[in-house]
């Protein structure tokens, strides 16, 4: 979701922020338990790239906004793969949460490489070094 459409989403009040999800879950699950109570018109679980798994909480916007407080009701305290969920209309501070608060890749730009890549002495250090491996090597 874009930050605009996201923003608009959560004043909506359509947004289901779960928490507490058990590693095992996923996207898939999430709408199967989120869907009893309404139509769904998306669901996100952020990942952690690094850990390569989900980071133990989704988003779930709903097209209705009653919908939303539906599942709040019956989901909230609820439980899923044996882990207890906190289930809460979402709120706009937590849209930091789905994309860690960047509207766009650092690297989109030449700037940000000039300013963090190029003419670093590491950088220029590894430049040198590969130089003098092509010389030893003849290339």
């Amino acid at each position: 979701m874009e930050a605009a459409v996201q923003a608009s989403a959560v004043a909506s009040k359509r947004v289901v922020f779960v928490g507490g999800l058990a590693e095992a879950a996923n996207v898939s699950l999430l709408r199967a338990a989120m869907i009893p109570f309404g139509p769904i018109a998306s669901v996100d679980m952020p990942m952690d790239y690094v850990e390569g798994k989900h980071r133990g909480f989704g988003f779930v916007e709903y097209e209705d906004a009653e919908d939303a407080e539906e599942a709040v009701f019956n989901m909230d305290g609820g439980e899923l793969l044996g882990k207890t969920l906190k289930v809460s209309l979402a709120q706009a501070n937590q849209l930091h949460k789905l994309s860690d608060g960047k509207s766009e890749a650092i690297w989109k730009s030449d700037e940000w490489f000039q300013q963090n890549v190029a003419g670093t002495d590491q950088n220029t250090e590894l430049l040198k070094n590969q130089e003098d491996a092509k010389a030893l090597l003849g290339l």
